[in-house]
Formats: structure tokens, C-alpha cells, sequence
């Protein structure tokens, strides 16, 4: 058996500023990724199906487990969707959730006649981005609880002050001293190969992911994952940086998204409230508008995408994949892919400049990113 995750149009356009470089179930919420999730929770092979320039060779199987991508996988959902016989379809308010075949199904993902459909009531589900930080806190807790059971966990360094018991885990590798770490709200996650350098206070729920660098005095709230690779410093609450990005500096990020092999220049800072404490708007890719998220909003940045020194972002602010954001005052609530201040940032530059971002954390831009880029400059998300 084989689950694959599957894409709808309408999920990658309202997911935006994150869905132009990958599919929705390489979203990263709470510890893992969606797919990651899946792995964890039911030991089977798992893959995606989205749009052509993303997409990954399947194996053959004799059945496939088709799951919309944007499922949280909670147990009462996860054990239907695998235990529902051949032939069956999952649906909510009119949408597939989840679909069990013997074929092999293209994008996008349609139950086909003869299928039987059971209705069910409406799934955990990401709907929107801004739900990612809204929900970030019960997502780590669950994450935890999946990583961490019957687990033994690597001792903590004594010069560290731990308030409260449980609810921490170390993973093999990972380096803390002259930290202190609060557990009494909610469990900390600290993964493999992770420096956490010393005067780091963090108050769970916070992940940190494998070979992440937390720098010295770093404040870290509840609800902040911090994704492998990245570099985290300043104060951080309840935001996600999904991967191998920089928030290395002081400077405040507040319910927020921070896309993957992102920069946020020193003493970069968002808003997260109005000076009103009045609704925030974001811009919505799927509705073309602005539209209302709730009190506190603050920034969303796809991939690739970079900010000058001392950069302000306001209240709401969408920025899309492969921007170098530097402006005279706030800049813009919504920044179009391929920005350069207020020009356009030339295909082939941007390329170079990430290759030279990527190789700065040992790593090498493949052709597969490559091609990723260029479609998206060309479909100018």
C-alpha cells in the first residue's frame, strides 16, 4: 500500500506564497513536514502529485491510498482513510478527502464512477497560510508526542535551567549549555545536530530541527519552530521558518512564515498588530484581494527571498518567492515574485545569487531547483 498526497488547484493557489516551490504536503507545521507527518504516523511509503514541474516518480502498487494534501493526519482520519475498502472515497462538504484505488491516478485528483462515497465530517485541515502560525502551537505538541514516544532522549548539559519536568526532548548530537528552557506551557523539541549557544531562553512549545543554529541570547516563544538548517537569533514568537533560512539577528519576528533558503537581514522586524488592535488583511493569492485573517497577522515569505538591514515589514505583509526586499520605509503589504526593491530581479541574477546562498550552508543548487525557478519567472506567480 502506498498513501500519496495529492494537490488541488485550489490548495496551491490559496497556500500561496509557499506552493510555487513545492507541493503542499512539503509544508513544514509544527516539527514536520505534512508528508513527514504521514510517514511517522502510518510506517508506509508515502509520495505527492501536484503540478507537472513538481511532481515525483511513483512506484507501481497494487493500492493506493490518495489523501488530500492539506489533512492534518490525526488518528480517527488516518486509521479510515487506510482501513476503508477498495474502491471508496472519503468526502466532506463536497470535497475528496481521501480516495482508495488499485490505479494509478494523475493530476488533479478526481474520484472515479463506480466509486463509493462515504461522507465524513470535515477533517483537521490547512487551509490558508496564515493557519499555519494560527494553529503552529497544537502542531508541535502532536508532532512531539509522535516523535518522542518510547523514545529515550540524550541528557541535557547541568548548566542548563529547565522549568518544569518532561515535555523535553534532546535528539543525539544536538549541543545546549548556559540556556534556559521553560516546559511548564508545552513541550521543546530540540533535534539532531543542533547548537543552541548560551543565554538562549525558549518557552515551549518551540522546535528546533536537525543541524539548526540558535544564536547566543536568542529568545524564542511558544509556537516558534525553527526548521533544519536555519539560523535563529533576536526574538521569536510563535512564527515557523520552514528551512535552511536566516533570522541569525536581534529584531522581532511575530506570527510569521518564513519560506526555506530565506535571509532576513540584521535588525530586520515585522508587525504582527495594528496600533488599533483592529482586524489584519492579507493578501490572498486565491482571491486576488486582501482579506481579513484575524488580530494578529505578520509576515508570510515564499522561497528564495531576502531583506535589506533594518528592514520594517507591516502588519499583513505577503512576500513571494525569489524577492530582495529593500525599501524607504515600510515596504509594500504585498511583494510580487521576482522583486528587486521596486524592480524586477533578472532570472539568471537570482539564480546565481541563490546558488552563492545555498553553497554558504554547504550545499548545491541542482538543476531540479533550477528548473523550479525558471517556471515559476515564467508563470510570474
Amino acid at each position: 500500500m502506498t498513501i500519496i498526497l495529492f494537490d488541488t488547484p485550489q490548495s496551491r493557489s490559496a497556500l500561496y506564497p509557499f506552493t510555487p516551490t513545492r507541493s503542499v504536503a512539503y509544508i513544514r507545521h509544527g516539527i514536520l513536514t505534512i508528508k513527514e507527518k504521514w510517514e511517522q504516523m502510518t510506517g508506509l511509503p508515502v509520495f505527492v502529485i501536484t503540478e507537472e514541474y513538481l511532481n515525483e516518480k511513483i512506484p507501481s502498487d497494487d493500492t493506493y491510498v490518495y489523501v488530500d494534501a492539506t489533512v492534518i493526519p490525526l488518528g480517527a482520519f488516518v486509521t479510515s482513510a487506510i482501513g476503508m475498502a477498495l474502491d471508496t472515497a472519503l468526502i466532506y462538504n463536497g470535497q475528496l478527502a481521501s480516495l482508495k484505488t488499485s490505479l494509478k491516478l494523475s493530476y488533479p485528483i478526481m474520484a472515479e464512477p463506480g466509486i463509493q462515497s462515504i461522507e465524513i465530517a470535515a477533517p483537521g485541515s490547512i487551509a490558508f497560510p496564515w493557519q499555519l502560525f494560527q494553529t503552529n502551537e497544537q502542531a508541535i505538541r502532536t508532532d512531539f508526542e509522535l516523535l518522542t514516544k518510547d523514545r529515550n532522549y540524550q541528557p541535557i548539559d547541568a548548566s542548563n535551567v529547565i522549568i518544569g519536568k518532561g515535555n523535553l526532548f534532546i535528539e543525539k548530537g544536538a549541543v545546549i549549555r548556559a540556556c534556559i528552557i521553560n516546559v511548564e506551557e508545552g513541550p521543546v523539541y530540540i533535534g539532531k545536530n543542533a547548537l543552541v549557544m548560551e543565554g538562549t531562553t525558549i518557552r515551549g512549545p518551540v522546535a528546533i530541527g536537525e543541524n539548526a543554529v540558535v544564536k547566543m541570547g536568542a529568545k524564542l516563544y511558544s509556537g516558534t519552530s525553527i526548521g533544519p538548517g536555519c539560523t535563529a537569533g533576536g526574538e521569536i514568537k510563535n512564527s515557523i521558518l520552514m528551512g535552511y533560512s536566516n533570522k541569525a539577528h536581534d529584531g522581532y519576528l511575530g506570527d510569521s512564515v518564513i519560506g526555506e533558503w530565506c535571509n532576513l537581514g540584521a535588525g530586520t522586524t515585522n508587525s504582527n498588530v495594528k496600533n488599533t488592535a483592529g482586524e489584519v488583511k492579507m493578501w490572498s493569492n486565491a482571491e486576488a484581494e486582501f482579506v481579513p485573517v484575524g488580530i494578529k497577522a505578520g509576515l508570510l515569505m515564499g522561497d528564495y527571498s531576502r531583506s535589506a538591514i533594518n528592514s520594517s515589514f507591516n502588519t499583513g505583509t505577503v512576500v513571494g518567492t525569489c524577492c530582495n526586499v529593500f525599501h524607504t520605509g515600510f515596504p509594500p503589504k504585498h511583494i510580487p515574485a521576482f522583486s528587486w526593491g521596486i524592480e524586477t530581479y533578472e532570472l539568471e541574477k537570482a539564480i546565481g545569487d541563490i546558488g552563492r546562498w545555498m553553497k554558504l550552508k554547504g550545499k548545491e543548487m541542482g538543476e531540479k531547483e533550477k528548473v523550479i525557478i525558471r517556471h515559476i519567472n515564467t508563470k510570474q506567480d
